[in-house]
């Protein structure tokens, strides 16, 4: 089929909830059939500007788009200098000849992983409305999984790719943190932020992966997965599963072993534990995120900011630059300890997340049950931001509810993760 006429049949159904539009918080129509029609038009030609060319993309409303304000998920935004010029990344999607639809709605601030917004609203999950997307990238989770992009592009500073793709049932990918420059995205944490793709196969991620790195995209094959080494942190990262996730999830192991992988436990509830300790007096998130607020939050937003994030952030004002500093040096060697453990193996695998989606009405009407939720969805993700991994997430079948399997490898082993995805990707379709 054409990209254009793909294009038409996304705009109509899109069209056809425009009044309830949720999951886009900007559409750009003409740019995007212009952006069509020259990829059919090479196609026509003979002529390719890579696996991205044709490819429908929607990008997070965090990413710089020349000529408009970047609202990251916030009103107070609405009156921000217009951006001088695209994000790196989006020019680089451009180059490919990637056709970029929109950009999808977020939380606020890229803060909180249910993926409300008490401003845009907050859209509902691919494979059931009443249930959370996840966040911070809710929108580009669910246009994914709906089929109104190929790929989404997110951010992802304690899981806020692999949350929503594991919540709608595909892919999501977070690289090692400065694999893709940062550059015209609207920050949260600037030593824990990632830029990754969500989409429903891990060759769309790898593509998306490689344009946005700048690199000549070369095909990875999959890595085979007889004599790999992997790793199963049992422990904290394993209470409190939801007995689907638990059944999934081991079935998938006994998979892995019948493939002639090697799966062995690998303690690392010690250096969680420490980590936790070195951040006592504040998240690395919270605290960098209450630097980049800082104005407002010291003087008073002139529009109402989701309580969820004033609150976070304005702790996170009141923590001492020493107790930060120290956060910082002890993150460094928890890093390089983390990743002497992970020597002895080529992957950890455990959930992405140990509960499914839960429903959008209940995270509203109980605060505290809202943030137990939160913590739990965030809990195993945060992992590989925390110790500088690169983690990916992909769909574990059969489930009433989507849910998904993670991998994670050392920092840097990102095309290595990547191979090895597709295998397990195809391992686990069957």
């Amino acid at each position: 089929m054409r990209t254009r006429d793909r294009l038409e049949a996304i705009l109509e159904r899109l069209d056809a909830r425009a009044g309830d539009e949720r999951v886009f918080a900007k559409l750009y129509v003409d740019a995007a059939r212009g952006g069509a029609d020259a990829a059919d038009a090479r196609t026509r030609a003979g002529l390719s500007l890579g696996p991205l060319d044709g490819m429908i993309v929607s990008i997070k409303d965090l990413f710089d788009v020349a000529g408009e304000p970047t609202l990251a998920g916030s009103v107070l935004r609405r009156d921000a200098e217009p951006a001088a010029q695209d994000a790196i990344i989006v020019r680089r999607l451009r180059r490919a000849g990637a056709v970029i639809i929109g950009k999808t709605h977020m939380t606020e601030f890229a803060f909180t992983a249910l993926g409300l917004n008490p401003h845009y609203g907050t859209p509902g999950n691919a494979a059931d409305a009443s249930l959370i997307p996840g966040g911070s990238s809710s929108g580009a989770g669910v246009s994914a999984a709906e089929g109104t992009s190929d790929a989404s592009i997110g951010s992802d500073t304690g899981g806020s790719v692999r949350v929503p793709a594991a919540l709608n049932g595909i892919v999501g990918f977070k690289p090692t943190a400065r694999r893709i420059p940062l550059d015209g995205a609207f920050p949260l944490s600037p030593s824990l932020d990632s830029i990754g793709p969500l989409a429903k196969t891990v060759a769309q991620c790898i593509a998306a992966d490689a344009v946005m790195a700048g690199q000549e995209f070369s095909t990875l094959s999959p890595l085979s997965l007889s004599g790999l080494r992997i790793a199963v942190p049992r422990g904290r990262l394993f209470d409190g599963l939801e007995a689907g996730v638990a059944t999934a999830f081991d079935r998938a192991l006994r998979q892995l072993a019948a493939a002639g992988a090697t799966v062995a436990e690998c303690f690392v509830d010690d250096l969680l534990s420490e980590f936790r300790a070195a951040t006592r007096s504040g998240s690395i998130a919270s605290i960098e995120g209450a630097a980049i607020h800082a104005d407002w939050l010291a003087n008073g937003a002139s529009t109402p900011i989701d309580p969820n994030v004033s609150g976070a952030l304005g702790r996170a004002m009141q923590v001492p630059a020493v107790s930060y500093i120290h956060t910082m040096n002890r993150r460094r060697q928890l890093v390089a300890e983390m990743d002497a453990r992970l020597s002895a193996f080529d992957f950890i695998v455990m959930p992405t997340t140990p509960i499914t989606a839960q429903p959008i009405s209940e995270m509203l009407a109980d605060g505290a049950h809202a943030d137990r939720v939160e913590g739990l969805l965030l809990r195993n993700t945060q992992v590989a931001n925390q110790f500088d991994l690169t983690a990916l997430s992909l769909p574990m079948p059969d489930m009433a509810r989507p849910a998904g399997l993670s991998l994670v490898a050392r920092h840097g082993h990102d095309r290595r993760l990547l191979a090895a995805g597709l295998a397990v990707e195809a391992m686990l379709r069957g």
